[in-house]
């Protein structure tokens, strides 16, 4: 996920530390706290809908098993472990050791059964065929297009047939106006992303934008959905 601080790479960290060409966030506390104050005085509750958006969009059900990559602290897959109800499993994958530090303690508090793990999206933890819904937010536009590619045909190998694939990522700079135009972070054109999504052999691609009012600060955002084949 996006962080509005400073990016940086933890070398400490073996898993972090595997090669991955992506950026790497490890703010922790500090990133929730962020997302939260600019959430709540910024962006009027964009972020957090972008989220519930995520999730409507994959269609989760109850006794589903459902991965969340590029994970960050685990807000978006507390939310989701709430519709896949007791008998469905959520999974989280991030690079940053203090992202998954922050949100395991989340879930231990929380008493919520979250399986998150140190791991980069070009090589995901888990074996072929495990998931029915794969979830990424706000970290595509972090990675180059190689990657991107990596990324998709390891999602695509550990979603089951006929699964479902949702990525939200913010809209690039270029298609912003007004206070949204400032916002420092770049985005993916939403037409790209469904083309990459396409070439590793997803079927049913679609793509939507959110909605915002013209003078929202939200830097926009916009979703792709597929199916795996």
């Amino acid at each position: 996920m996006h962080s509005f601080g400073r990016h940086r790479h933890n070398s400490t960290d073996k898993a972090s530390a595997k090669g991955t060409k992506g950026l790497i966030l490890n703010l922790g506390w500090r990133y929730d706290l962020t997302a939260w104050f600019f959430d709540t005085f910024v962006f009027r509750g964009k972020w957090r809908e972008l989220r519930q958006k995520t999730a409507d969009l994959a269609g989760i059900q109850v006794g589903e098993t459902v991965l969340d990559v590029g994970c960050g602290t685990g807000t978006l897959a507390i939310e989701v472990q709430q519709r896949v109800g007791l008998t469905g499993r959520v999974y989280g994958v991030d690079p940053g050791t203090e992202q998954i530090a922050r949100a395991r303690s989340k879930v231990a508090r929380r008493n919520v059964p979250i399986d998150f793990q140190i791991g980069v999206i070009e090589q995901l933890p888990f074996p072929d065929q495990t998931f029915d819904v794969v979830l990424s937010t706000l970290m595509m536009h972090h990675l180059p297009d190689s990657l991107k590619r990596q990324g998709l045909a390891e999602i695509a190998r550990v979603l089951k047939v006929g699964g479902r694939l949702v990525i939200a990522d913010f809209k690039p700079k270029r298609e912003r106006h007004g206070q949204a135009a400032r916002f420092h972070a770049g985005g993916s054109s939403m037409q790209e992303l469904a083309a990459l999504v396409k070439e590793a052999g997803f079927s049913q691609v679609e793509t939507e934008e959110m909605q915002l009012s013209r003078f929202s600060a939200f830097p926009g955002a916009g979703f792709v959905r597929a199916h795996k084949s």
